[in-house]
């Protein structure tokens, strides 16, 4: 696989994954992409492998801590490292800067990610995870 940054021609296969992964079900994708491009604070990563795009991972560090979200791998080619590759690439970036820790949240009903992540040498941190929405989606738009 072949990981590289992502281009605005990437947004349709992008979505496409993301949707086949039910990523983006409580979000606006759309915009999620706007703004991690705006913000430039990390990397969107994709993933190809024979030039199609199989994987993703959204990537950030504020000085703190870094953040991983939005990983993805195509169903059809799961099982094969691809995710790990994927992550493996994201730690390097972040390690590079000197990101002391990855945080990265998951569904708790989601246990087969939960299970990837622990393998990879994530455990659960025993913290709440707090939120306040800054704007409100659309009637139209999903719920993040």
């Amino acid at each position: 696989m072949i990981i590289r940054d992502y281009k605005p021609a990437d947004q349709s296969a992008v979505l496409t994954l993301w949707k086949k992964c039910n990523l983006g079900a409580h979000k606006d994708p759309v915009t999620d992409i706007a703004l991690k491009l705006k913000a430039g604070n990390g990397w969107l990563l994709v993933g190809e492998v024979d030039g199609e795009i199989v994987a993703t991972a959204m990537v950030g560090y504020e000085g703190h801590r870094g953040w991983i979200n939005y990983l993805a791998v195509s169903p059809d080619y799961q099982q094969h490292g691809y995710g790990r590759q994927i992550m493996a690439h994201a730690e390097d970036l972040l390690r590079a800067l000197g990101c002391p820790k990855i945080n990265l949240q998951v569904r708790k009903s989601n246990l087969v990610v939960l299970d990837f992540y622990k393998k990879l040498g994530f455990e659960v941190d025993e913290v709440v995870s707090l939120g306040k929405r800054l704007t409100y989606p659309q009637a139209s738009e999903g719920v993040r």
